[in-house]
């Protein structure tokens, strides 16, 4: 059970929860549910009920401080804060803030999620300058394809959105982890997968993270990629750092699979919980093999994570 969900007065913080991207991760709500720029045809949270790309206060700044301060003492250890929810977190002007202050009373990375729409304003991008890693997303870089698969505010374009990324690295010195969402179809063509590459290379991302359909999406008729696209993208996306984020759900998505070694881990685990990194000592093997193993074993509700004393476990359901 989460802090969260243990204390019902805890509004705008949620977690901590287990990511793939960002480890033990701490939620930071801070706009209403589905505000945001865009209205993505995947979106797992559902559609964009106000669809805007104006700035404003949505509540007292202090009111996140006040809750964060009250849960971290209850937390032995996060990999980051995140901002990050059902809406887009640049849209709140008290972002710049928000950040500075929780940077006083926290040592945990600061993250942000973000659809990299604002980044084109002087003030979004000064905001965002005090944390630790911006995790924009890029879906398309044509302006068809952006307008097909984000559909956006009015007074968003892509080569505007394409601009404020660049010009976000060259004045921010954190990470910048992008998030590319390809759906069959809508945006994996070539010439739609070609744009995409010069964009990235315009922003010069410290890594690229492919993904694509894993839950329910705000649209019907939207199809996941699989992941013999998503291979073939990051093989040709040369001096790029690509890695596919995208969770298995059937064996047949894992490369070369081994019935022995989803065995061996489901033994393993079901002797005593384990973290990734001990799994990767036991059987030698990589932590993105193993996790695609332990994807599909969740979908299976054979193994779940858990979060114990700082560290993310697997365990089987028995337990």
């Amino acid at each position: 059970m989460t802090l969260s969900e243990r204390d019902p007065r805890l509004r705008r913080v949620f977690g901590p929860v287990p990511s793939r991207r960002l480890g033990i991760s701490l939620g930071l709500d801070v706009i209403p549910y589905k505000t945001c720029s865009l209205d993505c045809l995947y979106c797992e949270c559902g559609r964009t009920t106000d669809l805007s790309c104006e700035r404003r206060r949505f509540f007292p700044p202090q009111e996140l401080i006040d809750e964060l301060g009250a849960v971290l003492p209850a937390i032995p250890r996060l990999d980051h804060m995140t901002f990050s929810g059902s809406g887009e977190p640049t849209l709140n002007s008290d972002l710049g803030g928000m950040i500075a202050a929780i940077k006083r009373i926290a040592a945990a990375p600061l993250a942000v999620l973000t659809n990299g729409t604002l980044l084109g304003r002087a003030d979004v991008r000064r905001d965002l300058l005090a944390a630790d890693v911006v995790l924009p997303s890029l879906d398309a870089a044509t302006a068809p394809g952006f307008a097909r698969i984000n559909q956006p505010a009015a007074g968003i374009d892509v080569e505007g959105v394409i601009a404020g990324l660049e010009a976000f690295r060259g004045e921010y010195a954190g990470k910048i982890w992008m998030e590319v969402f390809i759906l069959k179809g809508v945006n994996d063509g070539e010439a739609e997968l070609a744009a995409l590459e010069t964009a990235l290379r315009r922003a010069r991302p410290d890594k690229v993270q492919l993904n694509t359909l894993d839950r329910p999406p705000a649209y019907p008729g939207v199809e996941s990629a699989d992941f013999a696209l998503l291979e073939r993208i990051r093989s040709g996306w040369r001096g790029l750092a690509v890695e596919i984020i995208k969770r298995a759900r059937h064996r047949e998505e894992i490369p070369a699979f081994s019935s022995n070694l989803e065995n061996s881990l489901l033994n393993t685990i079901r002797r005593r919980p384990l973290t990734l990194d001990d799994l990767a000592a036991l059987t030698a093997k990589g932590e993105e093999e193993l996790r695609h193993y332990l994807e599909v074993l969740e979908q299976e509700r054979k193994v779940k994570p858990v979060i114990e004393g700082g560290k993310i476990f697997y365990r089987t359901y028995e337990e």
